[in-house]
């Protein structure tokens, strides 16, 4: 087996391991190869947060963001990220964060004097969620409020303590004595390791290059490697399923495709984005989007998937991909042949041709999705179904963007998930609000035609009557917001098992 060296910095050194299989998972080596065992194993999905462990990453200065090199940092689920894939970073465990002395972090401190832990296991994620958070917000002189806390340790499930001490854990640690990370330090360490690693071809199993050409390269010449963008599915394969791969090939160090580029009519997300800052791009340009990203799994999923490795994963319950249809996105395909680079571009919705199948070659790639701005007369809304408010994978997703002129439906764009083998587009309820008057009537005869446009399937999240009832009942929602009624006492028109 050939495989490269992985190196990474831990406690402030330079952490090397040799002969690491290419599907081996960073709880694995955390837990079997470096004995630290206060990282737990829960669900091996990326579900519990018991795993979580925080990632530190060299970022370079972008233009309109922090001047000069930053460091990133990340907390992710451990049991579901492969060991490769964090090669060239800082990594801290709850073993980590306490000072050489024993004095405990304020994360730690704080979880002791709000009684945040009962039988204890789930803490060292807890503990981890709120150091990244102690990083991220506490050191620039953020104030963590209650929603912030709430959403943070969305990713993180307690069975058995209660979340009020939690959360008042997390608003407490900021009035605690500070404590710093020594980031020049850091940065200086972490450029070494960026400048010493391994060039394309070092590695025949885990391959990771580092800019655009290098991966076409390595996907021309091997088109049978699996493509992995943040392993938060192809995570789940190898932890419940056992499944093995030859060779990976991982797009998430490649700097173009790192980049949100901003141009005058659209927004283009790279495919190595992570869906933290993808998200945030989104809600940059609509802040309506910004609770239903919120909720699309838990922090540490959206910290390590990709926004790119979402849409090509192609599920038909995948989150984003209802909303990027109804935003009328497309997708940039990439691949190298005879030599010269080509792409091709396609709205997102005709990426698919079944379930988990898309009309991609074997040696092409989803480089880029690009996403058009808000324009005047534009409504636009999403909504999630699904039997928890956080962390849930939805039964039911419907996204839809309208432009109104003068009461009029000028133009009308609907994306759905979680009724068709992939996700899609409601053209016949399209074609019945296009033209129309946006009025009550209108509306009662689109979500006629929505209910019947799709025949889903009944499965453990929702039956196929529910689905369907639920898809008018969403767009009739969407009519009475769109009236000024976003204040109504939403809990008459609340479904059961409906979060609104």
């Amino acid at each position: 087996m050939n495989t490269k060296t992985i190196q990474f910095i831990r406690r402030g050194e330079i952490v090397s391991l040799a002969n690491v299989p290419p599907t081996r998972t960073l709880l694995e080596v955390l837990r079997e190869d470096l004995a630290c065992t206060g990282t737990k194993e829960g669900c091996g999905e990326g579900d519990c947060g018991a795993c979580t462990v925080v990632l530190g990453e060299l970022t370079p200065a972008l233009a309109g963001g922090p001047t000069g090199d930053h460091l990133t940092y990340r907390a992710i689920n451990s049991c579901i990220r492969l060991a490769h894939s964090i090669d060239g970073m800082a990594l801290w465990t709850v073993e980590d964060i306490a000072a050489q002395d024993g004095t405990p972090h304020p994360a730690q401190e704080a979880l002791v004097q709000c009684h945040g832990s009962q039988c204890g296991f789930c803490t060292p994620g807890f503990v981890m969620s709120l150091f990244g958070m102690y990083q991220n917000h506490v050191c620039h002189g953020n104030v963590i409020t209650r929603e912030l806390a709430q959403e943070d340790l969305s990713g993180n499930l307690c069975r058995c303590t209660g979340y009020r001490p939690i959360l008042d854990a997390a608003q407490q640690m900021g009035s605690l004595p500070a404590v710093r990370v020594d980031e020049s330090d850091l940065l200086q360490k972490l450029k070494l390791l960026a400048h010493s690693g391994p060039g394309l071809g070092a590695d025949l199993t885990y391959i990771a290059p580092k800019d655009l050409p290098a991966l076409l390269t390595a996907r021309a010449a091997h088109p049978d490697a699996q493509v992995v963008a943040g392993c938060t599915d192809v995570g789940l394969w190898v932890t419940k399923m056992h499944m093995q791969f030859g060779k990976l090939l991982d797009v998430t160090q490649v700097k173009e495709l790192r980049r949100v580029e901003d141009y005058p009519h659209h927004v283009a997300i790279g495919a190595a984005v992570p869906l933290t800052d993808a998200f945030a791009a989104l809600v940059a340009q609509r802040p309506q989007l910004r609770t239903f990203a919120n909720r699309f799994a838990g922090l540490p999923v959206r910290n390590s998937g990709t926004l790119g490795g979402n849409v090509a994963n192609g599920s038909p319950i995948g989150d984003s991909m209802p909303l990027l249809i109804a935003l009328g996105a497309n997708v940039v395909l990439m691949s190298k042949r005879n030599g010269k680079i080509g792409h091709r571009e396609m709205p997102l919705e005709h990426l698919y041709t079944g379930y988990r199948k898309n009309v991609m070659t074997a040696d092409e790639l989803l480089a880029w999705i690009k996403v058009p701005k808000p324009t005047a007369g534009e409504q636009s809304r999403v909504y999630k179904i699904s039997k928890r408010f956080d962390d849930d994978i939805s039964a039911v997703c419907l996204a839809l963007n309208l432009h109104l002129d003068g009461g009029k439906v000028v133009s009308a764009s609907v994306g759905v998930g979680g009724v068709a083998a992939t996700p899609v587009r409601a053209i016949k309820t399209q074609a019945e609000l296009v033209g129309q008057p946006w009025n009550l009537a209108t509306v009662n005869r689109a979500i006629g035609t929505l209910r019947a446009e799709f025949q889903p399937i009944s499965d453990m999240r929702a039956s196929s009557a529910y689905r369907r009832e639920v898809l008018g009942n969403l767009l009739q929602r969407f009519w009475l917001e769109s009236q000024g009624m976003q204040q109504i006492n939403l809990e008459a028109f609340k479904l059961e098992g409906e979060q609104v």
